[in-house]
C-alpha cells in the first residue's frame, strides 16, 4: 500500500503541473487586451472642471455656511457671528426658502447626551437668526447628534468638523 502511494503522489505532482502550466499562450487574445492607439477610439474628452451640486461646505446648501461649535457647548463663538449673519442676509435675500437647522456633534459623550447637545446647537442657531430678523416659521431644527459625521478620524481636526450646525433648504 505505501510503495503505491509512493509511485502515484509524484504521478500526480507531475500531472497538477502540467494541469496548472496550461497550453501555449495565445497571442491573439494577448494582442487585443491591449490598449488602443487609435484616437477615434478614445471617445469624447472631458473636462475635468468640477459642478456644483448644491453644496458648499459640509452639508449646508449653497448660499449659507455651517457653523461651528467648541467641545461640549452649543453657544455660538464669536469667530462663527459672522457665519450667521451671511446666512441671514441670504434669507433675507431668498424670502421664499425654508430652511432646517441640523445640530451635530462630535463622537464623544454618549449618544442621548450628543442627542440634546446637537438640539441645543441648532435651537441657539435659530435663536440667534430670529433676533437678526428672519421669521421663525421659516426655521426648523432637527438634532443628528453623532450620527452624521463628515470626518471619521480620532483626532480633534475631525472632531472639531462634527461640531456643527448645517443649514438645509427644505421644499
Amino acid at each position: 500500500m505505501l510503495s503505491r502511494i509512493q509511485v502515484l503522489l509524484p504521478a500526480l505532482m507531475i500531472l497538477s503541473l502540467v494541469f496548472i502550466s496550461g497550453c501555449a499562450k495565445d497571442k491573439a487574445a494577448d494582442e487585443a487586451m491591449k490598449p488602443s492607439t487609435d484616437s477615434a477610439a478614445m471617445g469624447k474628452e472631458e473636462s475635468l472642471e468640477s459642478k456644483s451640486i448644491g453644496i458648499s461646505e459640509g452639508r449646508t446648501s449653497e448660499g449659507m455656511l455651517p457653523v461651528y461649535f467648541d467641545f461640549d457647548s452649543s453657544e455660538i463663538r464669536d469667530d462663527q457671528v459672522e457665519r450667521v449673519e451671511a446666512n441671514a442676509t441670504f434669507l433675507k435675500s431668498e424670502a421664499g426658502k425654508n430652511i432646517r437647522i441640523e445640530g451635530n456633534t462630535d463622537p464623544r459623550g454618549t449618544s442621548e447626551y450628543n442627542m440634546a447637545l446637537g438640539e441645543r446647537r441648532a435651537l441657539g442657531a435659530k435663536k440667534y437668526l430670529v433676533n437678526l430678523g428672519i421669521d421663525e416659521s421659516r426655521l426648523s431644527t432637527i438634532s443628528f447628534g453623532e450620527e452624521r459625521l463628515l470626518m471619521h478620524g480620532h483626532d480633534e481636526l475631525s472632531w472639531a468638523q462634527n461640531r456643527r450646525d448645517d443649514f438645509v433648504i427644505v421644499k
